[in-house]
């Protein structure tokens, strides 16, 4: 049986960088990723328009001078081509790959507790053990197809935006059903309309997009940000979500007057990107959140021609409780002849059919059908492997199956030791700039594990203590924002049966980046060590 110093599963951001840092510090490490190359989620989401939602300036790695030197984005926003092309740079550089087993899945991974070790089994039967399992699974890595009644017996072409074919799939004289208007849905429904010969949309629910206003960088504006790269980190490490591109605003909403505020809002819709941080209490206040609401309503009315359609497609919750979206051309796409917008909340899919899909009130011919129905995010990665602490306790029981999740800082969690979670549940994870809070976490753990080889510790633990602390704190903050009113895949919304606490920690990555610095000054504060 093999013996490593660390296991860690995917080769993503997370991985990768693991990987990096294990083998700087001397340690033997093996990396277990289900797909054929590196990327993580890169690698499986190809669908079409697929694009980052974090400036690619900020999108990138930066413990490595001459890595930010010799890599140039093409644009504000990057495809996923160049995003998995940066990826495979990344590992071609730190020669990565020789310590990756591609094509397995890890299945299993329990805590031996005579031997201080877990023992880790995967999909071609192997078992392995190692001192240290880490997670580097994602937090939007596991897809979620739903239910539907009769999928079985339909006879067209399907596909899910986060396992998209890795050879061209083109929708040219079809007719295509496309399931969900998220983030995926946003992004691929304006290219496979442009495909299409008929696009049917199923919308649930109505989504506030804005702009994304991507365009090519110019050669002088990334040889300035080259040059100035230790400044921009340096801010952006004090920042809330990991960039700069638009600074949380220090004034309420209602500190201006309607006409400021419109000329604000008008300013950043034309500049693009998202807009819950132009004022500091768009997450805290209801009524101000409504005020950015009413904007954004007001220009899907202008856009799209039809009344009827605009109305459908005009979202009644509060902005940014659920994951905000940009686009481009999204809302326009509803003026093509060849689209169809189809409310199933109003008419609800009955089931599909060997020719299409039937709605409690219609029947729609298909030829292929794309579903962008999302994942089964934060904790569904991880719960597709049985993870075993102490005493045998799987972790699905011990976070209820993610309806009382508890964590100490998002990194660990009691009665599974010298297990780590890369932007596990209650860190910043998915509401920051996830590239920036991969690389503090796997830096965090990375001195952890020097400190503990450094000392002659075999274990470290979080203390129930600490982690309940943690979790009271994270609710505390989330509480104090909109954030949990929502429903979404941040609560667990979108897939069936499951029900989360608000898994995300919202006092912003600086706040988090000190509490995390000082736990690990005070010699891991907060954790058992033997």
């Amino acid at each position: 049986m093999d013996n490593y110093d660390a296991i860690v599963v995917g080769a993503g951001f997370s991985g990768l960088y693991m990987l990096h840092r294990l083998r700087e510090a001397g340690l033997s490490a093996r990396v277990y990723e289900v797909g054929n190359d590196v990327g993580g989620v890169w690698y499986w989401n190809r669908y079409p328009g697929a694009r980052c939602d974090v400036e690619s300036i900020y999108y990138n790695f930066t413990f490595s001078k001459e890595l930010l030197q010799d890599w140039t984005w093409s644009s504000r926003y990057a495809e996923q081509p160049e995003i998995l092309s940066y990826l495979n740079h990344v590992a071609d550089r730190f020669d990565l790959r020789r310590d990756v087993q591609f094509r397995t899945r890890v299945v299993s991974a329990h805590f031996d507790e005579a031997v201080g070790k877990w023992r880790v089994r995967t999909d071609d039967g192997r078992e392995v053990t190692a001192k240290y399992f880490i997670s580097g699974v994602g937090c939007l890595s596991s897809s979620s197809t739903p239910a539907f009644k009769g999928l079985e017996q339909f006879g067209g072409a399907q596909y899910h935006t986060g396992t998209w074919p890795h050879q061209p799939v083109s929708f040219a004289g079809k007719r295509v059903g496309v399931i969900g208007t998220g983030s995926s849905g946003v992004q691929a429904i304006p290219q496979i309309a442009a495909q299409a010969e008929h696009l049917y949309v199923f919308q649930r629910t109505a989504q506030y997009s804005t702009p994304a206003a991507n365009h090519p960088y110019d050669r002088a504006y990334v040889d300035g940000v080259k040059a100035n790269y230790p400044a921009l980190h340096a801010t952006v490490l004090k920042s809330w979500g990991g960039t700069t591109t638009r600074p949380r605003g220090d004034r309420s909403a209602f500190e201006d007057s309607e006409v400021q505020r419109l000329q604000r809002y008008e300013q950043a819709w034309t500049e693009g990107g998202w807009m819950h941080g132009l004022y500091k209490d768009l997450v805290t206040d209801a009524s101000a959140n409504e005020t950015v609401c009413e904007f954004i309503r007001g220009k899907i009315r202008e856009i799209v021609k039809d009344p009827k359609i605009a109305a459908k497609l005009t979202p009644t919750y509060l902005y940014g409780v659920k994951r905000p979206v940009m686009d481009t051309g999204y809302f326009e796409t509803y003026n093509r002849d060849n689209v169809t917008l189809v409310d199933v909340k109003a008419d609800p899919i009955a089931n599909f059919t060997p020719t299409g899909l039937r709605t409690r009130d219609a029947e729609y011919p298909l030829d292929a059908v794309v579903f962008a129905t999302g994942y089964d995010a934060m904790t569904g990665a991880l719960f597709k492997i049985d993870i075993r602490g102490r005493d045998g306790v799987t972790l699905r029981d011990k976070w209820a199956d993610g309806e009382r999740i508890r964590t100490y800082l998002g990194l660990a969690t009691a009665g599974f030791p010298n297990m780590f979670t890369i932007t596990g549940p209650q860190s910043p994870s998915v509401l920051s700039n996830m590239v920036w809070s991969i690389e503090q976490h796997v830096e965090w753990i990375d001195a952890c594990i020097r400190h503990m080889e450094a000392n002659g510790i075999g274990v470290i633990e979080a203390k129930p203590q600490s982690e309940e602390a943690w979790s009271k704190h994270c609710h505390e903050v989330a509480d104090a924002t909109l954030f949990p009113k929502g429903e979404s895949w941040y609560n667990g919304s979108n897939v069936e049966g499951k029900k989360m606490s608000f898994p995300i920690y919202l006092a912003g990555i600086s706040v988090y980046r000190d509490i995390c610095d000082r736990v690990a000054a005070n010699a891991y504060d907060g954790f058992l060590q033997a």
